[in-house]
């Protein structure tokens, strides 16, 4: 009989547990794998929801806790937050002695998490690799991760030509589509009652969903777009469930300005910290349209048929569905996004469902290869010259 694979997966805040939950649901189904859950940076924060207790009621137990959220809102502080986090993750693999580490996407934490596995010879399994989101340093993180990884699993056919022409090997890149689809496609919505528990009066009217991350702007200068965004929104008649920042650098300057705006007018504007993504995915499917610069504008709602207004450059470079409209962060392009995504010949010709990111049913293909690719064979691996 085969030994147990132990496989290390971490999540560092509510929007890749949402991405990874169907699988973290399939590793602890199959018998030859050992789920070893690894929470960091927001999940353990009461700033930004202390998330760690959606996933105790979830039903997974979490092996180790990694504290990594920067002690000051600043490129310095997450810098210095990278550095005392591949510490932490050190004496955390020491413990747990993974086979496998499992990250997923480009949040700064995976350099900590991921400097410390190469460094101990742990293979790592890297997921939306080959993505760009050129408006922030996600997109550098995302390709030293690429490099640092030993297996790699892409949303899209472009996305694994990129990796391979990183030097990656084809046999080692797998294209099995965006996985937070998945959980889109097992979805039991939530209804209206729950819905309110959550956003309030807000869940009961015609709403957008806004979630408004960080850039390379200043923090004061995101807030400033936020408050325009919510404005305009206001200004046709929508209500807004506003999710908060990420805790990247600026992000608490604007969690300040949406609680500031929701603490003025309740009925207009809802700022919670973490919706759950039950809840989130939930409210998508009732929103007249979602706005801000989050991937899950891009990645997961083009599923449902609800229009994305995609604000700035943070998502600039990754593939787009019909249904998504880019603007500008002036209020000028703003209106004019926001008249196009409402207009009822948008809604008739471009909302249609159509995804660029696949059908949702990457949980088990991941499992799969993850359990039986050869462990010899996990930690050799060369540059890949590609002859084209």
């Amino acid at each position: 009989m085969a030994p147990i694979r132990r496989i290390a997966v971490l999540t560092t805040s509510r929007a890749d547990y949402g991405l990874l939950f169907c699988l973290l649901k399939e590793f602890k189904r199959r018998r030859g794998l050992r789920l070893q859950l690894v929470a960091c940076g927001a999940h353990l924060s009461d700033d930004f929801g202390r998330t760690e207790r959606e996933i105790a009621r979830d039903g997974f137990r979490l092996a180790a806790r990694v504290e990594t959220l920067p002690r000051k809102d600043t490129p310095f502080g997450v810098a210095c937050a990278i550095g005392d986090g591949a510490k932490g993750f050190a004496r955390a693999f020491q413990r747990l002695r993974p086979d496998l580490l499992v990250v997923l996407g480009d949040r700064f934490e995976l350099l900590a998490a991921c400097s410390a596995a190469a460094a101990m010879r742990i293979p790592i399994a890297h997921i939306h690799g080959g993505e760009s989101t050129e408006g922030v340093m996600d997109e550098q993180t995302r390709h030293a991760v690429t490099k640092l990884s030993h297996l790699h699993f892409t949303a899209a056919a472009p996305y694994r030509r990129r990796v391979i022409a990183m030097g990656e090997h084809p046999s080692r890149v797998f294209n099995v589509g965006a996985p937070g689809l998945e959980y889109l496609r097992r979805l039991r919505p939530a209804g209206l009652a729950e819905l309110e528990r959550l956003a309030g009066p807000v869940a009961r009217g015609r709403f957008a969903v806004v979630t408004y991350h960080p850039t390379s702007a200043s923090p004061e200068r995101d807030a400033r777009t936020v408050e325009i965004l919510l404005r305009e929104l206001k200004r046709r008649g929508l209500r807004v469930a506003a999710t908060f920042a990420n805790a990247d650098a600026g992000g608490r300057a604007i969690n300040a300005r949406l609680r500031r705006l929701a603490r003025r007018d309740p009925s207009w504007v809802a700022a919670v910290p973490s919706l759950g993504q039950r809840g989130y995915l939930s409210l998508f499917r009732r929103a007249a349209l979602v706005a801000g610069n989050s991937s899950s504008g891009i990645i997961e709602v083009p599923s449902l048929g609800v229009p994305t207004v995609n604000v700035g450059d943070r998502q600039q470079g990754r593939l787009r569905s019909p249904s998504v409209v880019d603007c500008g962060t002036s209020a000028k392009a703003m209106q004019k996004a926001l008249d196009l995504a409402l207009s009822p010949r948008f809604w008739r010709t471009r909302r249609k469902g159509v995804n660029v990111y696949g059908r949702g049913r990457s949980a088990a293909r991941i499992a799969s290869i993850l359990g039986a690719f050869p462990r010899e064979r996990l930690l050799r691996k060369s540059f890949y010259d590609n002859p084209r």
